[in-house]
């Protein structure tokens, strides 16, 4: 009775990162309520500067309240029928804001940017106008888990990993992009693109330079598209110092390369940016496509129509990021709160005999747990997540679920809780990892 797509189990969510996040709603860590309850490590949602963006909203809150613009009620304007375009206000608010993030190395513009309500719709929307249903993109791995939804699930597109190697930090290689195309071809896909992420989730790296022109030049070589997600791009939290790489996005590399205008590459590289992270508003369901493919432009704006943002919303969020000092001290803030909050889980992993993934961006690392195991296999990786999550009380994302072809590795997320939960979950964790440690010892000394 009911349509194949409904019928079909697509969806992507029996992963165990999935899986973790039902056994968190059923039992939620809470310090007065539920002490010994389960915290939640597996969301990458930044919740550490709400202060500011309260102390904003307070300070306008006349405006916000009663809708007004340049002193006149905006109510009538914003309640009527928006078409979906959206508002200009915020379209222009938007890319002078992405081109002060961005050092002002690139410099963006309004019509080449398509509003969507968050990233998840950008990505899926850039899906159905690069690709028909069989058609494949090379993502390299680990990658979100929720891109076996977003990219697949209602478009019918294919995901090629791309295997990357913790030898080398996991970074990108010409070699690796050839060996996925050859899996590309030998499982006759047609390959119409690679969809990065920038700064990387669930690495929380950057890429370099060398990565980005590998990746032009490869998309060039083969004639296909190229997707760089940046929505983590000013949670860069370290840029400075000799072991970090400073976040260039696709767009300034391409701006450098397109004097050659080499095969057309400017028009067949697009991006994709949100507010969900850098600004940690992702109920507000603010995302964007930017691209200099005018056909892309013009059919992602029209499927927009399915995924709008409303127009309170975009009221809103015009003003805010209109107010240059704000989002500068802002942004300033809350990437020094990131760095701190990141160094406090390392040291707390650290003391715990766990080692990371060196990186200077996001909501989270990625974390070694290999020497936890009992083998060196995916079984043993999910025995040993299973026992975190229920022995713990820890929800954190297995590697598996991110395509690591290594296993051992681990996601752990540290901006959507407290300093004090944080610190509990170190605590767990240490004395689970001791527990081992005295366990392995204890069978050592017995042989």
């Amino acid at each position: 009775m009911l349509s194949r797509k409904a019928n079909k189990d697509s969806h992507g969510q029996d992963s165990s990162y999935f899986e973790g996040w039902q056994e968190y709603e059923k039992n939620p860590y809470h310090p007065i309520q539920n002490p010994t309850g389960i915290i939640q490590m597996g969301l990458a949602e930044n919740q550490l500067s709400f202060d500011l963006l309260e102390y904003w909203l307070r300070r306008n809150s006349n405006t916000m309240a009663l809708l007004k613009k340049d002193g006149v009620s905006a109510f009538r304007e914003l309640a009527l029928f928006q078409d979906y375009h959206g508002l200009p206000a915020l379209k222009d608010a938007l890319v002078k804001f992405m081109t002060r993030m961005r050092g002002n190395k690139t410099k963006y513009t309004s019509d080449k940017l398509v509003l969507t309500a968050g990233a998840t719709a950008a990505n899926e929307i850039l899906m159905f106008c690069l690709a028909d249903p069989g058609h494949a993109f090379i993502l390299p791995t680990p990658y979100y888990p929720g891109f076996d939804r977003d990219l697949k699930w209602r478009t019918g597109v294919e995901i090629v990993p791309m295997h990357c190697s913790s030898s080398n930090g996991f970074r990108i290689t010409r070699e690796a992009l050839e060996e996925a195309y050859q899996l590309g071809q030998e499982l006759n896909l047609n390959i119409k693109g690679v969809l990065v992420t920038n700064p990387s989730n669930p690495l929380g790296t950057t890429m370099t330079k060398t990565e980005l022109i590998h990746l032009l030049d490869f998309a060039i070589d083969k004639n296909i598209h190229i997707v760089s997600d940046e929505i983590y791009s000013a949670t860069v939290f370290d840029s400075s110092s000799p072991t970090t790489t400073p976040f260039i996005s696709i767009m300034e590399v391409v701006k450098e390369r397109n004097n050659n205008n080499l095969n057309n590459i400017r028009e067949r590289v697009h991006m994709v940016y949100s507010l969900s992270k850098d600004l940690g508003v992702p109920g507000f369901r603010v995302g964007m496509i930017y691209s200099n493919n005018e056909m892309v432009v013009a059919a992602a704006t029209k499927m927009s129509s399915f995924a709008l943002v409303s127009s309170q919303t975009q009221f809103l969020l015009s003003n805010l990021l209109s107010d240059a000092k704000f989002t500068e001290k802002y942004m300033e803030e809350n990437q020094r709160r990131l760095k701190r909050r990141k160094e406090m889980l390392v040291r707390g992993l650290r003391n715990a005999g766990i080692g990371c993934l060196r990186s200077n961006a996001g909501l989270f690392c990625w974390v070694d747990m290999r020497h936890l195991m009992r083998s060196d296999s995916f079984e043993a990786e999910k025995e040993l997540w299973k026992r975190i999550l229920c022995e713990v009380g820890l929800n954190i994302s297995a590697g598996s679920s991110c395509h690591c072809s290594q296993p051992g590795w681990f996601r752990i997320c540290f901006a959507n809780i407290s300093e004090d939960t944080l610190q509990l979950a170190m605590q767990r964790m240490k004395a689970f990892t001791n527990s081992i440690f005295s366990s392995a010892n204890h069978i050592i000394y017995n042989m």
